[in-house]
Formats: structure tokens, C-alpha cells, sequence
């Protein structure tokens, strides 16, 4: 997913707790792991999401966080990340 144009965060697509330093996480695991290895990454938070939306006070903001795994999951097996 790209990052916005403007420093807006928000807890699903860009949040703040992951943008540190002018590095964001998402990009430092994915450069820390092959690419099968980063497929599973998403994989396991795709499920991670899904699995405990039902258990939380923020069921729609769990279920966007699992899309935007999935979102990037896809992305990588299109090659467009």
C-alpha cells in the first residue's frame, strides 16, 4: 500500500506507532524476510485479524487491518508492491 502524500495517519492504513524514524515497519520486515517468508507474514495477520475481531471493542477497525494485509498479500503475488 502506498504511503499518503500528506502526514495524515490513521490506526489501519498509516499509523503513527509505525512510522518512526522515517521508516516504516511494514517496509523493514518485508526487507528483513525472503519473499516467501513475507507472504506467510501477511498471511498470519490476515487470520491474526479475522480470528479476534469478534473479541474486541473495535470489530471494523480488526476487520480493515485484516483487509489491508490481504490487500498487500495480494499485491505481492500480482508483483505491483
Amino acid at each position: 500500500m502506498k504511503k499518503p502524500t500528506t502526514l495524515k495517519f490513521d490506526d489501519v492504513n498509516y499509523p503513527q506507532h509505525y512510522n518512526e524514524g522515517g521508516i516504516e515497519a511494514i517496509e523493514a520486515i518485508q526487507a528483513s524476510m525472503s519473499p516467501l517468508e513475507f507472504k506467510g507474514y501477511l498471511k498470519g495477520n490476515v487470520l491474526k485479524y479475522v480470528w479476534r475481531y469478534t473479541y474486541k471493542d473495535k470489530p471494523i477497525e480488526d476487520l480493515n487491518k485484516a483487509k489491508w494485509y490481504l490487500e498487500k498479500l495480494i499485491g505481492c503475488h500480482e508483483n505491483i508492491i
